[in-house]
This record gives C-alpha cells, structure tokens and sequence, in this order.
C-alpha cells in the first residue's frame, strides 16, 4: 500500500474541506452540498485512483485475518441491524430475526459457495482444499440468494411464519449487506470491469489481471457501482417498508422491487465485467441467473392481479 499517496489525499481533503488546526472548518460548522461533493470527488477520484489496497487485515505466523472477512462481517451485521429495525414495526421481537439471521447466514454462505464452485469448477477441481478456503473470497451473490431463500422458507415453515411477509422484512437488509459487502471485492482486487481512463478508475495489480489485460494498468470498479446502486436501492425498500409497515397487502412489492431492480443492476453490470464465468447464448451466466429472478417477480404480480380480479 502507498502510504504517502493515501497521506497526500487525506491533506488535500482537510484543505477542501477548510479545516484549520482546531478541526473546525473556517467558515461554516455545518458541511455544504458543495463540501459533500468535494469529499466524493477527492475519494473517487483521487483516493480509488492511486491507492492500491492490501487484502490482509493483520497477521502473526499462521494465523491472518482479510479485509474480505472484516467487510463480510461488517455486511452481516448492517442487514441484521436493519431487519430488526424493521421488525419491530411488525412486532416481531429482535431474538426471533437474531434466530433467522443464523439460518440465513448458514444457508447463504453454502449456497454462495455451491454457485461458485459451479461457475469456477475447472480450478476448484484441480484445487479441491481451496473448496474450504472462503476467506480468500469466492462467494456468488446468486449463489447466496438461492441458499438464503431455501433457509427463509425453512424458518418460515418452522415458525409458522408467512414466506412473503418475511421476505419482505429482510430484502432491506441485504441489499445493505450487499452494498457494504461488496467492498471486500476491492481488498481483494477481484470482479473489476474492462479497461478504463476514467478518473475513478482502479489501479490492480499485474498478479490480478487476467492475462490478455497485462498491459492495463486501470479498470472500472464496478465493485464501487454495484455498492452504490444496492445503498440506493436498500434506502428506497427501506422507505416503502416504513410506508407499507401497516399494509400487509403491499409487502409483496417490497420483494418484488428488490428482485427485479438487483436483476436489472447485475444484468447491465455484466457487459463490462471481464472475470471468466460461463457463457450461454451470448450471455455471461450471471446474466443468466439475474433474467431468472425476475420468474418470481412474474409469479406475485400474477397473483396480485388475481387477487385484485376477485
């Protein structure tokens, strides 16, 4: 890591923002619009710019511990903040959801697992321990979405429970988790997108370039717009969750919104991704699995339409 470069930025930060010696700024206590957009620009532009990161958080023989582990933690814990926060509108108590997180988590983790080893099963065929090594990354979002929804059902089952009213009350939190959790892609300078010029694109190194991209320098973090779009989209389902709270019939739009608006990101994400996956009818697999989430999406407004036709 360049630590001179992330000192620079971080003094030409203080200079934008006006801050004297005291740490007050100089003509205003409160930050400007103007101020918000300098302190993205200085971060985007210069910070994600020139600043390659570490994907070791700290280590002593053995044992380390990744940048990749800390944000996945950091995800989980934002989704389930969020999902009890929720649930309490609903007066469901907090243990029930700490219950639901552990299915979650157990059943989202195996089926990201299972999704990757099904897109990379070449290397982890040759490499079989690296089936266990999760923390070196390796986790499909889709993958962690089908395992998540079998574990929701099954509590669901268990609890007696509506599927749908509890799918809607954790839909906010894992668009959450996925805007935070896509951060540790960047540790691990991995799932970035083509070449690019752009003043916020990633510098990556030689050692994680694919082969036919050695001569690149910079590339489009597209871990960075697919962050920023799923922090969109958690704050607007967490908006309509607060305004359908008391309107059970509505609960099936928060699903849906989630569904189609994550399929579409992914979808459009893909045409400028580069990491090998499986292609099928000019579409890359991810592709692929986000047209077949919008299914469900076509199943409840199916039924909200028969519903309302009675």
């Amino acid at each position: 890591m360049n630590y001179y470069i992330f000192a620079a930025g971080v003094a030409e930060l203080v200079d934008a923002l006006g801050l004297g010696p005291s740490g007050a700024t100089l003509e205003s206590s409160s930050l400007s619009a103007r101020t918000t957009i300098i302190i993205l620009h200085k971060f985007m532009f210069y910070f994600l710019h020139n600043f390659i990161p570490s994907s070791i958080l700290w280590q002593a023989g053995p044992l380390t511990i990744r940048y990749y582990g800390l944000v996945l933690l950091l995800a989980i814990i934002a989704a389930i903040l969020l999902s009890i926060k929720i649930a309490s509108w609903h007066n469901i108590q907090k243990e029930k959801i700490i219950d639901l997180a552990i299915y979650l988590i157990i059943g989202g983790l195996i089926g990201a697992r299972i999704y990757e080893i099904f897109l990379e099963f070449s290397y982890y065929q040759n490499n079989p321990l690296a089936i266990f090594k999760v923390w070196q990354g390796g986790l499909a979002i889709h993958g962690g979405i089908i395992g998540g929804f079998i574990a929701l059902y099954l509590f669901s089952h268990d609890n007696k429970i509506s599927l749908l009213k509890l799918s809607a009350l954790v839909v906010p939190g894992l668009a959450l988790g996925q805007a935070i959790g896509r951060w540790g892609n960047w540790f691990n300078q991995e799932l970035f997108g083509l070449p690019s010029a752009l003043p916020w694109s990633i510098p990556i190194s030689p050692v994680n370039r694919p082969s036919n991209y050695l001569n690149f320098n910079f590339f489009h973090p597209t871990f960075l717009y697919e962050s920023l779009a799923c922090l969109v989209l958690a704050a607007l389902l967490f908006y309509f969750a607060w305004r359908w709270r008391k309107n059970e019939k509505n609960q099936k739009f928060i699903v849906i919104i989630y569904l189609s608006s994550y399929a579409f990101i992914r979808f459009m994400l893909e045409f400028i991704k580069i990491d090998e996956t499986p292609v099928w009818l000019g579409l890359r697999w991810p592709q692929i699995a986000s047209l077949l989430m919008i299914i469900p999406v076509f199943i409840l407004l199916i039924k909200n339409y028969q519903l309302a036709k009675k």
